[in-house]
């Protein structure tokens, strides 16, 4: 008979987990109760391994320590093996740790293919035997912890009752962007967004992501107004470690990070010529090489890309070059401002006043007709984004049922018929100087915070220094 010898010298602070052990040797039940009961919540031990479909069904083990030879069997490990597949049907996420006094490293390696933590030798040390059984519980945790992350996943995609959820609207251009999203997002054509600042790019990009066939994927988002030259290519591709004097530890890139998903790269027009060619690089070879490494890494991507800006009027100019535009923009979806679209502006802040009221525990409001009158009449050089932050402020602040005029605050007066005879003429001639206008309210507001500046208007830091120096600022 093997003798066992129990080392009490291992306390912890924490004890940890609910083991089962199963074995048909009551010296090693016997062994292993005493040892962990010192380390674990609660430890079950039992002889017949025929229980084991019950006991698991009746409560959840963090670990199960199971026998690989029982009376029936006692070198092959068969039994084992057979145990070890009925428990993974009750419980895929189970960690098992297999024991034997008969093992080999080919019995290991199966054990290891068939879905086994580990697998130790009788008689074991105490202190080996505790390692590994604080291994076994961390893979438990993050194993329930995917589990879980899968099911709510799954669970807000089944919530999702509109066909784009965070979209609102009925005016007919609005409908020309579900129905090009429908049409678009099932396959893996490149995308490019155009829009105003706060129309909701980012929205269209995650919706094409949202129900596509890489949903269940990683979505990936980039701001490449905000990535500085240096770093440019260790934030897209990656690099290993040594690659420069700060690279100590190997670090994966947005594209192979995004690889088998979605990648999203807002303000892509504000890309250097320079860093253009390489993101083109990348797109052609569907291929990225980290810095410092010599080995190119394929990735799988569908990529989306958005802007503000005149794209097309770039290319003319030659700030922006024709061969990316023609890899990016298979299809391009047009985001209307707001302005256009003015049906859609009381739906929006219904939407809005209910999110902020349940956000801040304020009783349900209602925008006034009044109210409603000034919203639909404002220009809104903003967009969604601006509509969503005058409605948050106007909820925070205001003390009445019903939303009022003077409840909220714009920091640009409307455009009249008096003085803009065509929205026209002044699109085309004025609006630079209504974002210089906005952009200076804003930071008079905020006495010169650019943080909260920037936070207000829907800007990064780096895109509102870019347009404070542009404005002379």
């Amino acid at each position: 008979m093997v003798k066992w010898l129990l080392v009490i010298n291992m306390h912890t602070d924490e004890k940890f987990g609910k083991i089962l052990v199963v074995d048909d040797d009551e010296d090693v039940l016997q062994a292993a109760r005493l040892f962990l009961k010192q380390h674990v919540e609660l430890v079950y031990t039992e002889k017949d391994p025929a229980k084991i479909p019950t006991l698991i069904k009746n409560l959840s083990y963090d670990v199960i320590l199971l026998d690989m030879n029982f009376t029936r069997d006692v070198t092959s490990g068969q039994e084992g093996f057979l145990w070890l597949n009925k428990i993974f049907e009750i419980d895929p996420s189970a960690v098992v740790i297999l024991i034997t006094a008969f093992g080999d490293v080919d019995l290991a390696v199966r054990a290891i293919k068939e879905g086994a933590a580990d697998f130790i030798l009788k008689p074991w040390q105490n202190e080996k035997l505790l390692a590994t059984l604080s291994a076994a519980l961390k893979l438990r945790r993050s194993r329930l912890e995917v589990a879980s992350l899968k099911s709510r996943q799954r669970q807000l995609i089944a919530d999702m009752d509109q066909p784009f959820h965070d979209f609102i609207g009925v005016s007919p251009a609005m409908q020309t962007v579900f129905d090009t999203i429908q049409k678009v997002s099932g396959t893996d054509v490149n995308v490019l967004i155009l829009g105003e600042n706060g129309t909701g790019k980012e929205l269209v990009a995650r919706a094409l992501h949202r129900n596509s066939n890489r949903s269940e994927e990683v979505f990936i988002g980039v701001d490449m107004g905000a990535i500085s030259e240096t770093l440019f290519e260790s934030e897209l591709f990656g690099h290993i470690k040594g690659a420069f004097t700060d690279a100590k530890n190997n670090r994966i890139g947005r594209f192979e990070l995004a690889s088998g998903g979605t990648l999203f790269l807002d303000e892509i027009a504000n890309l250097p010529l320079s860093l253009q060619a390489k993101i083109l690089r990348v797109l052609e070879t569907r291929q990225v090489i980290p810095l410092g490494a010599n080995t190119p890494r394929s990735i799988d991507i569908r990529l989306i890309c958005a802007t503000n800006m005149l794209i097309h009027d770039m290319v003319a100019k030659n700030e922006f070059r024709q061969d990316l535009l023609y890899r990016v923009n298979t299809v391009e979806i047009h985001l209307p401002p707001l302005r256009e679209r003015q049906e859609d502006i009381p739906l929006l802040a219904d939407f809005f006043l209910n999110i902020y009221c349940h956000k801040y525990k304020k009783t349900v409001k209602k925008v006034g007709a009044a109210a409603q009158k000034k919203l639909t009449a404002y220009h809104w050089p903003g967009n969604v984004r601006e509509l969503q932050h005058a409605i948050e402020r106007a909820v925070i602040l205001s003390e009445s049922q019903v939303l009022q005029p003077e409840d909220f605050f714009f920091s640009f007066s409307p455009p009249t018929k008096e003085n803009n005879e065509s929205s026209l003429e002044f699109d085309s001639y004025h609006l630079e100087a209504v974002e210089k206008t906005v952009i200076c309210k804003v930071l008079d507001m905020y006495k010169g915070n650019i943080s909260k500046a920037a936070q207000e208007l829907g800007l990064t830091r780096t895109s509102l220094y870019r347009r404070m120096e542009k404005y002379g600022i």
